[in-house]
């Protein structure tokens, strides 16, 4: 039986492999790109820009950025099919100084200059009164006796 089912199993896969349409992945012709971008803010010391090139399957670009610690970090990069992704990364010393944030200013709290007042004594826990049942009229109402309720619709 368990043989039977293996091979209607077989069976049944090959019959969906040959039954599958391949189809050849669509040439949408060459790829060709070409951008840069620039940051220069001398407020925060944000300094960096990119350029890249693209044509078919090789990628060719630049980048360039001032690290937290002033050096310029340049980064040579290309990417094609037969040698994959290299990059070259160049560091040079700069005199651009980072500009370090400002500490937090302390928040001193202002002193009370009001009497303190004595503390109350403690509220001790009363214990209930006896709960007294009502009769009611009928109608829509709770009743809530203790920790259980009850409904009458």
């Amino acid at each position: 039986m368990l043989r039977k089912a293996t091979y209607l199993l077989c069976l049944c896969l090959a019959s969906a492999v040959w039954s599958i349409e391949l189809h050849p992945e669509p040439d949408y012709g060459p790829v060709a790109y070409e951008f840069q971008w620039a940051v220069n803010d001398p407020h925060t010391g944000d300094v960096k820009s990119q350029k890249e090139s693209r044509k078919d399957d090789k990628v060719e670009g630049v980048y360039e950025l001032i690290d937290s610690d002033g050096y310029r970090r340049i980064v040579q990069y290309k990417a094609d099919d037969h040698n994959g992704f290299e990059a070259i990364v160049h560091r040079e010393p700069t005199d651009i100084k980072i500009p370090l944030p400002e500490p937090p200013k302390k928040l001193l709290a202002a002193k009370i200059l009001a009497p303190v007042l004595p503390v109350a004594p403690l509220v001790h826990y009363a214990a209930p009164k006896a709960i007294v049942k009502h009769e009611l009229s009928s109608g829509n109402y709770v009743s809530v006796s203790g920790p259980t309720a009850q409904y009458k619709y």
